[in-house]
């Protein structure tokens, strides 16, 4: 059991990593040249989720487009953005999709960044904030081990191993999908 988890988290994790890299592409701008508009990010906070969004307008129509954390999102205000196929860059710094472009507003509390950016606010978006974050999700571990003993059997180590399998999991997914540590 544990070799088939290992292998769904492998195989989706190299299918979100080529996703962000660009492939297969999902097109922004539905060509190869480079298309310039002003984006602003958003800060989503929908229960224990947090996650940064591009959100721009391309045809009249307000678009929002996940991305992977960066410090440099911390501070960005109203810019402009050069995107290509599943390429956005930002002052020629490249921030990756965490999903699928959206034409619906996400669901939650949409925050956005404040015109006057605290400088000091990079210093608080580390690797312990990020990891505490996450692992909130872990809660439902034990619940998984509870489940496995009642299931499979096995006692106290299919339990302890089931539950740390299930909190790593979810640990995992969580930021995979691209959780905003700010």
């Amino acid at each position: 059991m544990l070799v088939t988890v290992a292998l769904i988290i492998l195989g989706y994790t190299g299918f979100r990593f080529a996703c962000a890299l660009g492939y297969p592409p999902a097109g922004l701008s539905g060509g190869k040249q480079g298309q310039e508009v002003a984006v602003r990010r958003v800060r989503q906070q929908h229960r224990l989720v947090s996650r940064s969004w591009l959100e721009f307008t391309i045809g009249g129509k307000n678009r929002w487009l996940p991305v992977y954390f960066d410090p440099v999102l911390v501070t960005l205000t109203q810019v402009t953005a050069e995107l290509s196929g599943r390429t956005v860059r930002i002052d020629g710094h490249r921030v990756y999709p965490s999903g699928r472009l959206r034409d619906s507003e996400p669901v939650g509390r949409l925050v956005d960044n404040p015109a006057r950016p605290d400088p000091e606010a990079i210093g608080r978006t580390g690797v312990g904030r990020r990891l505490v974050l996450d692992a909130q999700s872990a809660v439902v571990g034990p619940f998984a081990g509870l489940l496995w003993v009642y299931v499979a059997g096995g006692g106290s180590p299919a339990f302890v191993a089931a539950a740390l399998v299930a909190a790593a999991t979810a640990t995992w997914l969580s930021a995979v999908r691209g959780s905003d540590p700010s």
